[in-house]
């Protein structure tokens, strides 16, 4: 599912709650670094060849006029969030439509978290590690600890290594939100236990603030994927619940 408005919303979400959306990328079209193969937005050859992004003083006045009105109806926010069509970072004023979404927030809004959701791909690139730093809840996706697996789920641009990608989570110091996605497929299983301990050997050299786990819950691309139940993920997440961290499941 395209989203086709730079500014949309507020929808509910199962990770933050009511939140605006803010899609930094083609309002017709879909531009990524992967094509994963549960994406909600379809595969990127399908996306119907918009290749504009929206200039930074357009999202800065879109979302302004957005909070305005939300204000003016006494609409709550519980987050601003960029998603939308593939990965905004990729967007090159990526870090000043961040410092334009802080300086609105807290004119309309102050109690309202700024949200990123990324495939910490650029996380490397010290302009957008610094706006990362500066948002609320930089959520950063790390599906798979090998990059065989991570091939076949996030099926990467050429050059993908999650073991750099987790170097340079590091800099954040904990003070982020890992996020992965739990799959079933007729190829592989992300509670296969030698994936699962290398996974969970990264959340515990990383220590994030919080880990998302989360699967599928609403038709995928690729035909054959099953999603895991709340009380499966619970069994599996139980050994880093009982050493202390903080793990949010959403299925």
């Amino acid at each position: 599912m395209l989203r086709e408005d730079t500014v949309f919303g507020p929808i509910r979400s199962r990770r933050l709650g009511n939140s605006l959306g803010i899609n930094l990328l083609p309002r017709e079209g879909k531009l990524c670094n992967f094509d994963c193969i549960y994406c909600e937005c379809g595969w990127n050859a399908d996306g119907r060849g918009d290749a504009a992004l929206p200039s930074r003083d357009d999202v800065r006045m879109r979302l302004e006029a957005k909070l305005s009105a939300l204000l003016r109806e006494s609409v709550p926010l519980d987050s601003i969030t960029f998603s939308g069509d593939g990965e905004p970072t990729l967007h090159p004023d990526f870090p000043g439509i961040i410092d334009d979404t802080l300086a609105l927030r807290d004119r309309y809004c102050p109690e309202t978290a700024v949200s990123v959701l990324t495939n910490a791909t650029r996380i490397q690139t010290d302009t957008v590690f610094q706006a990362l730093r500066k948002v609320d809840a930089p959520i950063l996706k790390l599906d798979a600890p090998t990059a065989e697996l991570c091939a076949l789920i996030n099926r990467p641009a050429a050059g993908y290594d999650p073991a750099a990608v987790v170097k340079a989570m590091e800099r954040f110091e904990g003070n982020f939100i890992l996020q992965t996605m739990f799959l079933r497929a007729p190829f592989f299983d992300s509670s296969e236990p030698g994936q699962l301990a290398l996974w969970m050997g990264i959340v515990r050299k990383l220590r994030p603030r919080q880990v998302m786990v989360y699967t599928l819950d609403r038709p995928a691309p690729l035909q054959g994927l099953r999603a895991f139940s709340a009380r499966e993920l619970e069994i599996l997440m139980q050994p880093l619940v009982d050493e202390g961290y903080n793990i949010q499941i959403r299925a």
